[in-house]
């Protein structure tokens, strides 16, 4: 008997597949907990619609993220901050105060988790790397000023 998978089941398929089941194991174990469908045509025209609707979506947002990647691509970001001796800042210069810049700055919201950086704890020029999509990327500049 051919099912649809509605959730991930073990040693048997993901979500969303179409997979050959013995009837006892479908119609006793995956029917009753829902985590199967029988493929009918019916059933099948509806993933295919759901598989559809998702690809257009992520299309959608891989087109979205390549176009910030672009807007955002080789800018600079600005930081006056107080140091000491040697350009030693006060502090430090993370990934959340970057995100925050690039929002005042740019007005692009970016969360801080998409940001792959070091903590800054010297003044100077550093370079980092915005994770907008899993394949979607764009470099930066990050100036600290030393202000006295």
């Amino acid at each position: 008997m051919k099912v649809i998978l509605l959730e991930d089941v073990k040693k048997v398929g993901k979500k969303g597949d179409v997979v050959e089941m013995s009837d006892g194991y479908a119609r006793n174990f995956l029917f009753p907990r829902k985590l199967a469908q029988e493929a009918n045509d019916n059933n099948l025209h509806i993933l295919n619609n759901k598989k559809e609707n998702e690809r257009k979506k992520k299309l959608a947002e891989i087109e979205a993220a390549q176009k910030l990647a672009a807007e955002l691509k080789d800018k600079e970001i600005t930081v006056k901050a107080k140091t000491g001796e040697q350009g030693r800042l006060f502090g430090a210069i993370t990934s959340k105060d970057v995100s925050e810049l690039i929002k005042t700055q740019y007005k692009v919201e970016i969360d801080k988790k998409k940001i792959v950086m070091d903590t800054i704890k010297l003044a100077g020029v550093y370079n980092i790397e915005l994770k907008l999509y899993p394949e979607v990327t764009a470099k930066m500049k990050v100036v600290i000023v030393s202000e006295t």
